[in-house]
């Protein structure tokens, strides 16, 4: 199982300018892969299109030898709300919810299974936060909010975590306990996780690290 990336362009504006200029490779089940570059790279436009969030000028995203763009919205949809999590550079969080209401929100999707809230719960405490459940976002610190965000994107159980710049509006202490996080979520649950950073000792920590520049991969066999 894996995901693989054909030909993969991106282009923005009128007349066009090239983001991504033909991205081939493959990311295999388990990986936990970063992915750098300076700003305009192209590094965020990748992450996006290979999490299905963003539509390519041309190309494809196969996975389990699934077409990505062949599917309709709302088998889309589907396959995103059950075998992907994302985490951005801001939380997201709704400020009206409390942190267990806000990381039980994709489950709404599905049904109303009580297995869903005792996973949250079982969320929190791995991440050392289980007494801020009843907490609103407000109420607690920027790193405890990045990690009910990360708890809102694993509540699904999904195969695939997407991350973008997940650590970029924290301070260093925070940043390395985020990372820690998914380390140890790849190494215990053997989910496959692709996260764009700008910080080189976060990017060190992939089992496999892709360097954009201007729309290509530096290196031929970063992918």
């Amino acid at each position: 199982m894996s995901i693989i990336i054909k030909d993969i362009t991106k282009s923005f504006g009128e007349p066009p300018t090239a983001v991504l200029k033909g991205i081939s490779g493959e990311i295999k089940d388990g990986e936990m892969v970063s992915i750098t570059g300076r700003s305009g790279s192209g590094k965020s436009t990748l992450l996006y299109i290979i999490s299905s969030l963003d539509k390519p000028s041309s190309g494809n995203i196969i996975i389990d030898q699934i077409n990505l763009y062949q599917m309709s919205i709302k088998e889309l949809h589907q396959f995103r709300n059950q075998k992907m999590g994302f985490v951005f550079q801001f939380h997201h969080l709704l400020p009206e919810l409390s942190a267990l209401e806000n990381i039980l929100m994709p489950t709404l999707k599905v049904d109303k299974n009580p297995k869903y809230k005792s996973m949250a719960m079982d969320l929190l405490k791995e991440f050392g936060i289980a007494d801020k459940a009843d907490k609103l976002p407000s109420q607690i610190s920027g790193g405890e909010q990045q990690r009910v965000a990360i708890a809102r994107a694993l509540v699904m159980e999904p195969r695939f975590l997407f991350a973008d710049e997940p650590t970029g509006n924290l301070d260093s202490l925070n940043g390395l306990l985020v990372m820690n996080l998914f380390k140890r979520i790849n190494q215990e649950r053997g989910t496959t996780i692709i996260f764009v950073t700008h910080d080189q000792l976060f990017a060190d920590m992939a089992t496999r690290k892709i360097n954009m520049v201007d729309g290509l991969i530096a290196d031929p066999i970063g992918l």
